[in-house]
């Protein structure tokens, strides 16, 4: 079965008529355009609930513990390892 194919302009096409636009608009349009598409999105944010939030906020911060965990140890690692080859060749803390 054919596949119906579908006569859309090229992204290059596409990429020039907006610059060609883009350039017959004002410094002041621009602008105003600019602000208009920030309007825009941000219509479409949607803010969490609170129970979210919290969950969110509790994730992070539990994940920052386990990341503060790994480093440290790795830390108390690297560290033995470089007091026995530097120091006196003993793994004394």
């Amino acid at each position: 079965m054919a596949r119906k194919i579908i006569d859309e302009p090229s992204e290059d096409i596409v990429a020039n008529a907006r610059k060609e636009r883009a350039d017959r608009r004002g410094p002041f349009s621009r602008f105003t355009l600019f602000i208009r598409q920030v309007f825009a999105e941000l219509k479409k944010v949607v803010t969490p609930t609170r129970k979210e939030l919290v969950n969110y906020t509790l994730v992070v911060l539990v994940f920052v513990v386990i990341m503060m965990a790994l480093v440290a140890g790795l830390d108390w690692l690297f560290s033995l390892a470089v007091n026995y080859v530097f120091g006196n060749g003993e793994l004394v803390p």
